[in-house]
């Protein structure tokens, strides 16, 4: 069966980074596009950044010159490297997995999702 996994997540000061990985195992990791979600309480799961099977990135406006996605084929894992923590990045980063290999940056399209892992950002 499909599994995603995230790690990495931690409590981290503002101006702090982080390295979340996501490992995939039981599908072809390098014809999906593999995408990085993340939801706050009280607030709807949003798009962070995604990474198409060639390599190809886009990324969410709140993010851009922070973040930066990254994907290992022959380990089947995908990165988020996040420099620049704020407070308002706090949330729980989930991993996704697009069979399509297109960049998209809307939940729906997605066929297979992680548990999350949670990143808090102190002030």
């Amino acid at each position: 069966q499909v599994q995603l996994g995230e790690s990495g997540g931690d409590l981290v000061q503002a101006g702090g980074s982080l390295r979340l990985s996501c490992a995939a195992s039981g599908l072809p990791f390098s014809s999906y596009s593999m995408g990085w979600f993340r939801q706050a309480p009280g607030k709807e799961r949003e798009f962070v950044a995604v990474i198409s099977p060639r390599g190809g990135i886009r990324s969410a406006d709140s993010v851009k010159g922070r973040f930066t996605i990254s994907r290992d084929n022959a380990k089947n894992t995908v990165y988020l490297q996040m420099n620049s923590l704020k407070p308002e990045d706090t949330a729980v980063y989930y991993c996704a997995a697009d069979r399509s290999g297109l960049p998209v940056t809307t939940t729906a399209p997605y066929d297979y999702w992680g548990r999350g892992t949670q990143v808090t950002v102190s002030s």
